[in-house]
């Protein structure tokens, strides 16, 4: 019989790491597609610089969101499920939920498989570092993005 109480209680304290991996990988995604699918500065690299500043507010505003919630959730589903199928083997639980990761990441092909993998190496490394984290860091965590929005449009609104 599943205790539910356990469950959920796991389910809290796992949230917040899920939460801190949102903020960083959204921010890394959000400024690495700035840069790669860049095709407003076409002339030099200052031309380049201030048109990937200028795209990646635009691409975290859409991007962000759906990683943090759609990331999030998927990302506890696959681990949950990867516990399950591995039941204490733990050298295999991590590419059971890897894979996981990348089938549910591969809903809009190679733009969301990138984030999905982003998302999965972020969220191994914070749980190699420190397995819990409080809600307080989780929540803290959330200014990574806005910062980096805050920063890119303000580049943007001083005419970098």
């Amino acid at each position: 019989m599943i205790d539910k109480n356990k469950s959920r209680g796991r389910v809290i304290e796992i949230l917040p790491r899920k939460i801190i991996a949102a903020s960083i990988s959204g921010s890394i995604f959000a400024v690495i597609f700035g840069c790669i699918f860049n095709t407003l500065g076409e002339g030099g690299s200052q031309e380049y610089l201030v048109s990937a500043i200028t795209s990646i507010p635009f691409y975290m505003m859409y991007s962000f969101p759906v990683i943090l919630v759609y990331g999030v959730s998927t990302s506890m589903v696959s681990d949950k499920i990867s516990e399950i199928i591995t039941k204490q083997n733990k050298t295999t639980e991590w590419v059971v939920s890897g894979i996981l990761h990348i089938l549910f990441g591969s809903i809009l092909k190679w733009i969301s498989l990138g984030a999905s993998v982003l998302f999965f190496i972020t969220d191994r490394l914070l749980k190699r570092h420190k397995p819990h984290y409080p809600w307080g860091q989780a929540l803290k965590s959330l200014c990574i993005p806005i910062g980096v929005w805050l920063v890119c449009m303000g580049m943007v609104w001083a005419g970098f």
